[in-house]
C-alpha cells in the first residue's frame, strides 16, 4: 500500500515537472514588462523622413496599400487604386519609423514565430529609401499584460518588444490612409479657384490674405461669400464605409441631376475639379480625385449656386474694420473734414472731436450697403464722400444721388450703381451734423 502511494506521488511530481518544463520552453518570454523594462533598449530602424520615397503596408486579412512620395510634403496611393493620401496618417507612420527605437530584445533568435503572432503579423510596413534600399518591420501580437507588442525587422532573427502606440501608428489601412476630401488641395497655397455655372463664371484668389475676384476684371467680390465657398469645399468629404447600394444610387442621381456648378481649384501640384449637380432637393458631386459620385451637404451646393451678382460686394466701402486716417464729406453747401491721430479724431479747423460722435459717423459710413445693384438713376451726386485708409494707400471716393425714395451711389472707377436705403444715408448725414468738439479737461484750481 505504501509503495502504491509513493508511486502515485512520484507520478504527480513528474507531471508537474513536465508541465513546468513545457511552459518554460513555450511561454512568451517578455510577458513580464517589468523584467523587459530592465533590459537595455535598442534601435530597430533609423530612417530620415525626407529620405523615405515609398511605403508598403500589409495587414493581416488583406488590406495592402502602396504609397509613393509625390512631393516633399505630399504622398499618393498607387495601390490598390490610385488615390490621394491623407498626409496626417502618413506623417504618423513616417514619424514612427524615424527612428523606431526604445525597443527591447525579447529573444535573440526564435524558431517559433507563431507564439509571437509574427508568422502572420498583424501589420508589416516596408519603407524604401531614395537609395532603393528597403527595410520591413513586422508587428505581431500584443503582450498579455498590454502596453507592448512583439516586432521583428525582416532579415534580423531577433524578436523585439515595442510600445503598443507604435503599433497603432503603423497599423493603417486604405480607409485610414486615403484622403477623404472631395477636393484635396492645399487650401493655404491656392493660386486660384474657378466657379462656373449656368449663370456664373467667376475666378478668385488670395491677395495679401484677402480673397479677391480676378475674373471678370474690376469686380469687387464679397469676401464673406468667397470665404464661404472655400470653407464648404474644405469640409466636403466622403465616408469610406458608405454601402455600395448608396454609392450606386448617388451615381445615378448625379447623372440625372441638373448642373449647379463646376469648381476648379489650383495649387502648386495642379488642378482638381469638382462637379456639383442637384437632384430633387439634394446635391451630388463628382471629383477628379477619385472614382464615383457622392451626396454632399446642401450648404456646399447653395454656396456655389447663383449668379455673379450674388458674389459682388454690396458694401459701399472696402476699409471695413480698418480705422481710416481721413474722412471728407460734402452735403450740398455743408462740409466736414476729419483726420485721425492714433485713436483721436480732429476737425478741419484743428479741434479735437468728441469720440462718441466721431465713432457714430464712422459707424454710419461702414453701414452703407446696397440693397441691390441699380441699372440707372445716377446723374449728379447730392453727397460726395472720400475715405482714406491703409496708411494712405486706399483712397475711396463715392458720389451719392437722390433717386425717388432712396439713393443711388457710385464709386470712382467702378461702373456699378449701388442702391442705398434712404434711412442709411440720412443716418450718415445726421451723424455728421451731430459731430461736436471734445469737452475740455476740467481746470485745476489752486488750493
Amino acid at each position: 500500500m505504501m509503495k502504491m502511494k509513493q508511486l502515485i506521488a512520484a507520478a504527480v511530481v513528474l507531471a508537474a515537472l513536465t508541465a513546468t518544463l513545457y511552459w518554460s520552453n513555450h511561454r512568451k518570454p517578455a510577458d513580464d514588462t517589468t523584467a523587459a523594462s530592465a533590459t537595455p533598449t535598442v534601435k530597430i530602424v533609423s530612417l530620415k523622413q525626407d529620405d523615405i520615397a515609398k511605403l508598403e503596408i500589409k495587414k493581416s486579412g488583406g488590406d495592402d496599400v502602396v504609397l509613393n512620395r509625390a512631393a516633399a510634403d505630399r504622398w499618393k496611393i498607387t495601390s490598390p487604386t490610385p488615390l490621394f493620401a491623407d498626409q496626417d496618417p502618413v506623417s504618423t507612420i513616417l514619424y514612427a519609423l524615424s527612428p523606431l527605437d526604445n525597443a527591447t530584445v525579447v529573444e535573440e533568435k526564435t524558431s517559433d514565430l507563431k507564439s509571437y503572432g509574427l508568422a502572420d503579423p498583424a501589420v508589416s510596413v516596408s519603407a524604401t529609401g531614395k537609395d532603393g534600399k528597403t527595410q520591413t518591420i513586422l508587428v505581431g501580437d500584443d503582450t498579455p499584460t498590454g502596453g507592448s507588442s512583439y516586432a521583428m525587422l525582416s532579415g534580423d532573427p531577433r524578436v523585439f518588444l515595442i510600445n503598443s502606440n507604435t503599433k497603432s501608428s503603423l497599423n493603417k489601412g486604405l480607409s485610414d490612409l486615403r484622403d477623404k476630401r472631395l477636393l484635396p488641395v492645399d487650401y493655404d497655397k491656392l493660386t486660384s479657384v474657378q466657379v462656373t455655372g449656368p449663370k456664373l463664371d467667376l475666378t478668385f484668389g488670395s491677395d495679401n490674405g484677402q480673397w479677391a475676384v480676378r475674373t471678370p476684371k474690376d469686380i469687387r467680390g464679397d469676401t464673406s461669400k468667397l470665404e464661404n465657398v472655400i470653407e464648404k469645399l474644405k469640409v466636403a468629404d466622403i465616408d469610406p464605409s458608405t454601402p455600395d447600394a448608396e454609392r450606386k444610387q448617388a451615381a445615378s442621381l448625379f447623372a440625372a441631376g441638373a448642373p449647379v456648378a463646376t469648381i476648379k481649384a489650383t495649387d502648386a501640384s495642379g488642378t482638381q475639379e469638382l462637379q456639383v449637380r442637384k437632384s430633387g432637393k439634394s446635391y451630388y458631386a463628382k471629383t477628379t480625385a477619385m472614382d464615383g459620385a457622392f451626396k454632399v451637404a446642401d450648404a456646399l451646393g447653395e454656396a456655389v449656386s447663383g449668379n455673379l451678382e450674388d458674389f459682388r460686394e454690396k458694401r459701399l466701402f472696402d476699409f471695413a474694420a480698418d480705422n481710416p486716417e481721413k474722412i471728407e464729406l460734402h452735403d450740398g453747401a455743408k462740409a466736414w473734414f476729419l483726420t485721425r491721430t492714433d485713436e483721436d479724431w480732429w476737425s478741419g479747423d484743428g479741434k479735437k472731436l468728441d469720440a462718441l460722435s466721431a465713432d457714430g459717423l464712422l459707424r454710419s459710413i461702414r453701414k452703407l450697403t446696397a440693397t441691390k445693384f441699380a441699372s440707372g438713376g445716377y446723374v449728379k451726386p447730392d453727397v460726395t464722400l472720400t475715405v482714406i485708409s491703409n496708411g494712405g494707400k486706399r483712397v475711396e471716393k463715392v458720389g451719392i444721388a437722390k433717386a425717388g425714395k432712396d439713393y443711388i451711389a457710385k464709386r470712382d472707377g467702378d461702373e456699378m450703381l449701388y442702391e442705398l436705403p434712404a434711412a442709411d444715408v440720412d443716418d450718415m448725414n445726421k451723424s455728421a451734423a451731430d459731430l461736436k468738439p471734445a469737452e475740455a479737461p476740467p481746470a485745476h484750481t489752486k488750493k
